[in-house]
């Protein structure tokens, strides 16, 4: 099911034709807090990963049945939510030398372009703001499907990841180990696993 849209590689065509059984699936969705995880794995003393969330965000899907290319997503992560297990790491997460969550208490994620790879397989560009760093990430994401709940909510479900360099957006604290290398790794993965749900239309 196309739900970005397939990438158009002729260039002598201007429109791609939207696939029918989108048009259920136009609409509204505020992203379930609940149901839905932020995550992220970063490399430590160059021999194992710690792994941590997210567990405050929030955010919204506009998916276009007719015009798939034109859907579009929003997140924003509260940085004092970070939990990785650990209190003590956790508050250095939160502290000026990495997020500084009282300075720059948001996260944030605003999509600017998306596409389709392959049947299931989307990508999805945009903006990533960390601190007062905003620079552009791609996302590949799995569109899941779509479902209705025990509670008839209309749900739509998707699960992707992004590579980055931390120090990009300004992450540069680190530590050298006496055996070579440095105590935190430079590239963290971004995990995203998303139930999403669709908002009731308007009364006239």
């Amino acid at each position: 099911m196309a739900l970005f849209g397939r990438k158009n590689d002729s260039a002598t065509t201007a429109t791609v034709e939207a696939d029918p059984a989108l048009a259920a699936l136009t609409g509204e969705y505020t992203i379930d807090p609940a149901h839905s995880t932020i995550s992220f794995t970063v490399r430590h003393a160059m021999v194992t990963n710690v792994r941590g969330s997210f567990t405050e965000h929030e955010g919204t899907l506009n998916l276009d049945g007719s015009n798939p290319a034109a859907s579009t997503a929003t997140i924003d992560v509260s940085i004092a939510s970070v939990d990785t297990g650990m209190p003590d790491r956790d508050g250095h997460l939160r502290s000026a030398d990495f997020f500084d969550a009282e300075t720059f208490p948001k996260m944030s994620f605003r999509s600017t372009s998306a596409e389709q790879i392959d049947a299931e397989t989307y990508r999805v560009t945009g903006d990533l703001t960390i601190k007062d760093v905003t620079r552009p990430v791609t996302i590949d994401l799995e569109f899941h499907g779509s479902a209705t709940d025990v509670y008839g909510n209309e749900r739509v479900g998707f699960e992707g990841s992004a590579s980055i360099l931390r120090s990009e957006w300004g992450l540069t604290w680190n530590a050298a180990l006496e055996t070579g290398g440095v105590m935190v790794s430079d590239k963290v993965k971004l995990n995203f696993d998303i139930s999403a749900i669709k908002k009731a239309p308007e009364a006239a």
